[in-house]
Formats: structure tokens, sequence, C-alpha cells
């Protein structure tokens, strides 16, 4: 049973600590002791006409922290010479961003309207209400989340789902979005292993063509792509509740989805026998991502989950690992075609890769 603590930071950010079941780990948590400035005020949002999509315009993000050393690390556990984002000593700490793309602000009350603009007005602006939180797995400084043992992940997966049943509720926000860059090829700015919590109060540009492409092919659009995927070659692990597999029409050098056997909307929704084996799952494909080649590979993983939004009933959560490796020595770069046209070209087929995976799993 993971154990749950609730705390604030000096300027009031929330902060959680969720402990591993077998933490040694005491109750009482130290205070945070720092004077810090008051928060930044919320960021804006602009329309763009040409697509409908929302730019987040968050000003105060240029100024983060930029791959500092060890013992300036604003994510490792509180000490005499560094005074950190995080107090005290944990297993699994997640905290507001002090320097978020969305919020701190929230809306006085839920407007369904807030964000859609019926005539994409030109110039069109709203604050970027919403939340972010930082998921940090580890006290320690260096290393992965797929090094860590299952029971940890156990643990980010508890706090994920703690944290997409409370984000969901708050005023404004349309859609929860656990993530995790790993890897400076993919532009993380903190060495230390965390991830990302973001809440959007909106729908994003992605599951928006999600929403249409159910609209045209039908409700059961997940389940018809679970049982197309489990009869492929492209099947890299299948448990009694989840599949992994890469995608018939994957993007990426590497691309990995997971879907849970039943329709689940979101990590709240998992049962606790879902969260053991999705902890395992989970942690052999992350696993496995490092041994394909002699070094670490760089990932985005992404986990979607469905938008709070008539139609959001017929998303299933679905975890999607990409990485631009496309050899030990090599990246895809996103160029013309793709960056400016968002036509993709694979560099080979899904089917090699679902392969080449296999073989190190």
């Amino acid at each position: 049973m993971t154990n749950k603590i609730a705390a604030k930071l000096a300027d009031g950010r929330d902060i959680f600590y969720f402990d591993d079941s077998n933490s040694a780990l005491p109750q009482a948590r130290k205070s945070d002791q720092r004077e810090l400035p008051p928060r930044p005020e919320v960021a804006q949002m602009r329309l763009d006409s040409l697509t409908g999509e929302w730019i987040s315009v968050a000003a105060a993000r240029h100024n983060r922290a930029f791959l500092p050393p060890a013992h300036e690390c604003p994510l490792c556990p509180t000490n005499e010479d560094n005074l950190s984002e995080v107090p005290d000593n944990f297993d699994v700490a997640v905290f507001e961003n002090k320097s978020p793309s969305f919020g701190p602000d929230l809306l006085p009350a839920d407007d369904e309207k807030y964000s859609v603009v019926d005539n994409l007005e030109l110039g069109s602006t709203r604050a970027s209400v919403g939340r972010c939180e930082v998921v940090v797995f580890s006290p320690e400084h260096l290393g992965s989340l797929g090094q860590m043992p299952v029971s940890r992940v156990r643990t980010v997966i508890e706090a994920w789902a703690d944290r997409t049943n409370d984000l969901q509720s708050l005023p404004g926000v349309r859609q929860v979005f656990p993530f995790e860059n790993r890897g400076q090829e993919i532009g993380v700015t903190l060495h230390h292993p965390h991830g990302q919590i973001y809440s959007y109060p909106y729908v994003t540009p992605r599951t928006s063509k999600l929403l249409a492409s159910i609209a045209k092919f039908g409700d059961d659009l997940f389940e018809k792509t679970l049982q197309f995927e489990k009869a492929s070659e492209r099947v890299l692990i299948a448990g009694e509740h989840f599949t992994a597999y890469v995608p018939f029409a994957g993007r990426w050098p590497i691309e990995i989805h997971l879907l849970p056997h039943r329709h689940v909307q979101h990590f709240g929704q998992l049962s606790e026998a879902e969260k053991d084996e999705l902890a395992s799952i989970y942690h052999q494909l992350l696993n496995a991502l490092d041994r394909i080649y002699d070094t670490p590979t760089p990932y985005i993983s992404a986990w979607h989950q469905a938008p709070l939004v008539a139609g959001g009933e017929n998303v299933r959560l679905q975890l999607q690992i990409t990485s631009p490796r496309r050899a030990a020595d090599k990246l895809k770069y996103l160029a013309g075609s793709e960056s400016a046209m968002g036509a993709f070209i694979a560099d080979f087929a899904p089917e090699v890769a679902a392969k080449m995976i296999r073989e190190v799993l």
C-alpha cells in the first residue's frame, strides 16, 4: 500500500510524497526553509487561427534550471548545501512546477466554452489556466526509472493515478497528461530521473484528431485497434491485462504502444491487479530500450488519457513511447515534411523495429 503525505512549499505550492509499500521513511517530513519570490503570473494562450490550436506563451520558463551540477540539483532531497525543491528525503515526490506552462491560476468556475473560439477570431487570447506538476522518481541524482525496481515503478503508477484523479477535478481542466522526457537528445534540462504532468484547459491537437477518428470509425475504435494489433507480428508483450506492440503505422524509428484490455479512460480507473501488471510490463519495456544499443536510448514516454469532454468516454488509456534514435550513432530529425507539413516518412518498417525490440526483451 502506497503511503501519501501532502505538504506545502515555502511559496504555497503543493508537494506530495508517495512512499514505496516497504518504505522505512518517517511519516513526518521537514518543512521548506527557503525564502522564495512570489510565483510568476499565469502565462497567456494565443490562438493560431490558421489551425485552431492554442499556443501558450510562458516566458517564466526561459529561466528554468539547465543541466545543473549534482550539488545544485533542484530535484535531489534538500541538504545543508542545497536547499532544493524537495525539503526532505523521499521515494517518489510530486510538486507544482515553479515555472509552469499552465497555471497556477484556475478558472473560478468550470466553463466548457473557455477555450472554444467558434469563429477562430484573429488575436484571440486566454489565460493559460491549469496546472503543471513535476514527478521525481527517485532521490538518487542519476539513473532512470527502468533501472529502478518494479516496486518503485508501481509507486510511480500510484502517484500518476492519484494525481490524475485530483487534477481532473480542478475547474477548467480538460485533459491530464503524464509524461517523461528522457535524454539530452530529447531536450531534457535536468539529469535527475523525473517526469511531468500537464493539466490543459483545452483538448490537445493530437487528441482532437483522435476524437475525429472515433467519430468516423465508431465508438469501438480502440477495441478494434487492440484486436488488430494483437493478431500481428508486432506484439512485444502480451499480458493478462495489457498488450504492448509496435504500431502498424509507426512514425518513429522506435515506437511502442500499450493498451489495457479493459476499457479504462485513465490511471484512476485501473484495478490493483492491473497496476501490478502494468508496473512489470512498463519496467520490461524501459529496460529493453536501453538494451537495443550500447548506450541509453533517449525517449518520450507519453500517457494519453481521455479528455473531459463529450466523446472522451470512448478514449482508452494508452502509452506511446517514441524515440528518434534510428541507429547507434544516428537520430531522426524532423525536417521539412515532418516539421512543416506533419507528414511523416518512416525510416524502416514497424515489423523490423518490433523484431529488434523483441530480441532484447
